[in-house]
This record gives C-alpha cells, sequence and structure tokens, in this order.
C-alpha cells in the first residue's frame, strides 16, 4: 500500500506547529546527549508543565485528585509521568514508552595511559555500533566524577567552538592495504577504539610526562585525580549539535535519534494530554540497547514501585491492586525504524517498508 505523503496534508498552520517541535528536538538531541542529560531536561519540561516529584508528595504525605500530575527519577538515568484520571487508577493506564539511551564510547574505570608521546583513554563501545563510523569523527566528552568527599563534578568538554575535541585515529590510506581487506566489522577492532586526548608532554624527557600533564590539567580544571576515575561515569559522543538537513530543511541530521526522537515526542504527547479519562502515564527508561538490565533498565522494579506508590497516593493500594493496575494497563511501546533509501534498495523489502515522509511507522 503506498501511503501519500504526509507533508501535503499540513496546512500552514501545522506546519508552523511542526517546525516548532522540530527546534525543540534539535535542542534537546543537542543537549541531550547522555542518559543523564536527557533526565535533566525532561524533568525540566515536566516541571514546566505542573509536574511535581513524586518523593515530595510521599514526603508530605499527600493525595492525589483527578488532574494530579507526577513524576518519578531513578537514578538520574530514567523518568516516568503520571497524569491521573477520572477512571480508579486499578482499572489501567494509558502509557507511552521509549527509551533514551543509545550508543556511545564509555570510559574505563582505569581509563588514562600513554603510549610513545601519545595519551589515550581506553574505552569500551556501548550498543551495537558499526565501529568503523566513530574513527576520526570529533568526540566531545560528557558525564560526572564523584570525588573521595562525595563531590559530584560534571564534565562536559567538546561542544563549544573554542573547545578541545577528542578522536580514535586510523591509519593513512598507503599504510592500510592490510586493513581494507578486512570485512568492515573487522577495519576497525573494538581494542583499537581507545580515544587520542593529548600529545604535549608536562615536563622534557619524563616518562610518561604527556600522561602527567593531562593529569595536571585535570586537576586545575576540575580538582580530580587520576583515582578519582575508579567513580567516574565518562562518555565519549560525537560532538557538535544536531542540524536540519537538506536545502529544503526537511529533515534532522544528529547523534542518538535512537530513540531520543521516540522520548521527546512522548513526552511531549503526555504534557499536551489535559483531563485523560484514564490515568496517563510516559516511561523513559535506560539500558535498552544492551538488554534493558540492570538497575535503570526495564528489568528493574522501578516502574512497578511508582505504580504503587501513585496507588498509595490515590488510596487504592493493595498488592492485588497493582496487579490488576498492571494487567489492565495498555502500552505504545516506540522505538525507531529504518526507511526506504534507493542507494540501499538490495537490503528492503519495498512492500513492507517504511517510507520517510510517509507518516508514523506501527
Amino acid at each position: 500500500m503506498k501511503d501519500k505523503n504526509a507533508w501535503n496534508s499540513y496546512s500552514p498552520a501545522e506546519l508552523e506547529t511542526l517546525d516548532k517541535l522540530s527546534k525543540g528536538y534539535i535542542d534537546f538531541i543537542s543537549e541531550g546527549k547522555t542518559e543523564r542529560e536527557c533526565t535533566d531536561l525532561l524533568v525540566k519540561m515536566a516541571e514546566e508543565h505542573g509536574y511535581r516529584d513524586l518523593n515530595e508528595v510521599i514526603r508530605n504525605n499527600e493525595t492525589f485528585d483527578v488532574g494530579s500530575k507526577v513524576y518519578a527519577v531513578n537514578m538520574h538515568k530514567s523518568l516516568v509521568t503520571f497524569n491521573i484520571g477520572e477512571d480508579i487508577v486499578n482499572r489501567g493506564m494509558n502509557i507511552l514508552g521509549a527509551h533514551i539511551d543509545t550508543c556511545r564510547l564509555d570510559v574505563k574505570q582505569n581509563p588514562l595511559y600513554e603510549d610513545n608521546g601519545l595519551a589515550y583513554f581506553d574505552t569500551h563501545y556501548y550498543g551495537g555500533i558499526k565501529k568503523y563510523q566513530w574513527v576520526t569523527i570529533p568526540l566531545a566528552l560528557h558525564g560526572v566524577v564523584v570525588k573521595k568527599d562525595g563531590t559530584v563534578v560534571e564534565i562536559t568538554l567538546g561542544e563549544k567552538a573554542d573547545d578541545p575535541v577528542f578522536c580514535v585515529t586510523d591509519l593513512l590510506v598507503h599504510l592500510s592495504q592490510e586493513q581494507l581487506e578486512k570485512k568492515a566489522s573487522k577495519v576497525i577492532e573494538g581494542e583499537k577504539l581507545d580515544v587520542l586526548i593529548g600529545g604535549y608532554p608536562l615536563k622534557k624527557d619524563d616518562k610518561e610526562s604527556v600522561k602527567d600533564g593531562i593529569l595536571a590539567l585535570l586537576k586545575e580544571h576540575y580538582d580530580i585525580r587520576e583515582e578519582d576515575f575508579n567513580s567516574a561515569e565518562l562518555t565519549l559522543v560525537p560532538a557538535g549539535r544536531a542540524r536540519e538537513l537538506g536545502f529544503d530543511r526537511s529533515m534532522v541530521l544528529g547523534y542518538g535519534q535512537d530513540d531520543r526522537v521516540c522520548s521527546y515526542t512522548a513526552l511531549c504527547s503526555m504534557l499536551e494530554t489535559v483531563a485523560p479519562k484514564r490515568t496517563a502515564c510516559c516511561l523513559l527508561v535506560d539500558k535498552e540497547e544492551i538488554g534493558s538490565v540492570g538497575a535503570t533498565g526495564m528489568q528493574s522494579r522501578f516502574f512497578e514501585n511508582m505504580v504503587a506508590e501513585v496507588l498509595s497516593a490515590c488510596g487504592q493500594y493493595t498488592e492485588i491492586a497493582l496487579r490488576r493496575t498492571l494487567a489492565r494497563s495498555k502500552m505504545l511501546s516506540s522505538d525507531v525504524s529504518s526507511a526506504y533509501d534507493g542507494l540501499y534498495a538490495d537490503a528492503f523489502e519495498k512492500k513492507n517498508v517504511a517510507y520517510l515522509g510517509r507518516g508514523m511507522v506501527f
């Protein structure tokens, strides 16, 4: 079935609304390049629309009425919002779900080393990446470092025009005859994704003087020491803002659209929801790229626990009420899909593929 191009169905007013939404989305994926950053931005959006922290409600021993709007955050990496509807909660909720984690290079716990006058970060990749895509593109460093005294230092380096950036090195073409004989999956090995971070020696002729120079800069600018990497969560991501794509600006080119495009639009629709009959819920989570494991993935009890708290604040909590609420709820779980690309036509089945500009994919 060939659907009509969605662009032709928009009125001028709808195009203006779409442009506003797209610009907000570009800001979101440009500023939110880690789960922590995304969660902070999403919480800010929710609070601007009248949502309150569920923990505050619990501390104050408050109760919910129809129209109450709350959010809860799980370890700075997952977010759930609730808009209490007319029906009692245990009749079920309408849930929007998506994930805010995406592929990246994580800095290891003992990452800093020097090799023949160059300093590197040892990394491991998170999620399903095409490793050759990460070679020689400018990378920015994002994350947090927890020092011995408990102080949390936030780091974002590589996003401003005058910031330094980092990269994974590659061979010159005339030195890469053997490399080019390899399969694409083997051209760049995972162990070769270490990131180049410096080459200026602190002192002449001293062993590991470049590494010492890096440590001196980290101490000067962030007051962190080498042992602080053990309690750090640092990530390397493509540097720079997302951009409009094409002469007609009809597309968006940027890092992290899987699955922040669904997360942003899900929360936007949630925030526009007024007086729902069934309680509305938006669940945006971490760890989807590696199987939804861990304390911040969907295999945790976070969502179930927050639903229990909502039932309690509504005066409806029992164990069976919680089970009934979950069983009677309906969820739209959103993620990205691939769109037909004529340059790779043999990778698609034309009758069963999404087409860009033809509307939503189910």
